[in-house]
């Protein structure tokens, strides 16, 4: 059977092309800074979002983490969009990790500046700790891919910048944010301290995120990868599947969004879907099934059952993730045998 895989845009595959490239990669000691690939990679990333330098993580979820670390101390409050992924899809690794907790700002993944000062705890409370960081989301994920509004980007860090609280850029798919405006990657990350980009979503690569973000900050977040387990060797065989899908794998990125559209088209026509197609800005959609209809888990169920993989976020809540490993006639095949599974319930 022909799988049709929309769980996430993590499940893609090296291309042949990706694959020789890692082959053939220049590669040295990385925990001696040595390795050429990872070096060229660092450098290329930095300068595409605008900042000092950058650092190759294994993982998206360790490049929030080791910002958490570097930006805050212990006990600190950390404001956050609703469902951001630090806070729902890290583990609790925030508590464990850098002890601190998370305040919730506005709805649906984004917030404003009035939204962020409404929540800004002021240092010196005799009980209520103080904000140190405000982190935003960058496509949000469980928002449904929306990209966070660049003006109220800009005015969330400038308000924070004005009372002391640096500012993360949770950029897991920020390159599918850059697709879907007319801004680049760097004027996106530019009013943020420190940045991150996921190498494994938009880019198809098979691991890896890099953070980028000032040159003084850098010595700590080294410091932090290791004692996360997260520095490596030769790891330039990685670094170098990066490299190759910067050259080849941005331009594509609009696909997947019309891949999106087409798919919450079809399925904002089904009885029993709700979807706020609005929300279907890049490559996530996110719908819910109304009472009366299957649950989530039925649906996943008896789509994989059929071919098609998706994932369910909550009982009644399922996402569906283009990427470039799925073309328009599976996203097509995809939307009608969902529709089928939903409506012969």
């Amino acid at each position: 059977m022909d799988r049709i895989d929309l769980r996430s845009d993590t499940v893609t595959k090296p291309s042949d092309g990706m694959r020789r490239a890692m082959a053939t990669a220049e590669v040295g000691d990385d925990m001696y800074r040595e390795d050429p690939s990872v070096n060229r990679l660092q450098d290329r990333i930095a300068e595409l979002l605008g900042k000092e330098a950058a650092l190759f993580l294994p993982s998206g979820t360790m490049a929030n983490q080791v910002a958490l670390r570097v930006l805050t101390r212990p006990g600190d409050d950390v404001v956050v969009g609703q469902e951001a992924h630090v806070a729902w899809h890290e583990l609790g690794a925030a508590a464990v990790n850098s002890g601190v907790q998370f305040t919730v700002a506005g709805s649906g993944g984004t917030f404003t500046a009035a939204d962020f000062l409404a929540t800004y705890k002021a240092p010196g409370h005799v009980v209520i700790p103080s904000t140190a960081l405000v982190a935003l989301e960058n496509t949000h994920n469980r928002g449904g891919g929306i990209v966070f509004p660049h003006q109220d980007s800009l005015a969330v860090c400038q308000a924070a910048a004005h009372l002391g609280v640096r500012s993360y850029l949770d950029g897991a798919r920020l390159f599918n944010a850059a697709a879907a405006t007319d801004l680049t990657p760097g004027e996106l990350a530019e009013p943020f301290d420190m940045v991150s980009v996921s190498l494994s979503k938009a880019l198809g690569c098979p691991a890896g995120s890099v953070l980028a973000g000032r040159a003084l900050d850098m010595p700590r977040a080294v410091r932090a990868r290791g004692m996360f387990g997260g520095a490596m060797r030769q790891v330039g065989i990685l670094a170098a599947a990066g490299l190759y899908a910067l050259d080849r794998n941005l331009a594509r990125i609009a696909d997947d969004h019309a891949n999106a559209r087409l798919l919450a088209e079809r399925l904002a026509d089904v009885r029993g879907v709700r979807i706020d197609k609005s929300t279907v800005q890049t490559n996530i959609v996110v719908f819910r099934l109304e009472e009366g209809a299957p649950d989530a888990a039925n649906v996943v169920s008896r789509a994989k059952a059929e071919g098609v993989l998706i994932a369910a976020l909550a009982p009644r809540t399922v996402r569906a993730v283009t990427h470039l490993d799925v073309s328009r006639e599976h996203c097509s095949r995809a939307a009608d045998l969902l529709a089928r599974v939903i409506e012969q319930h």
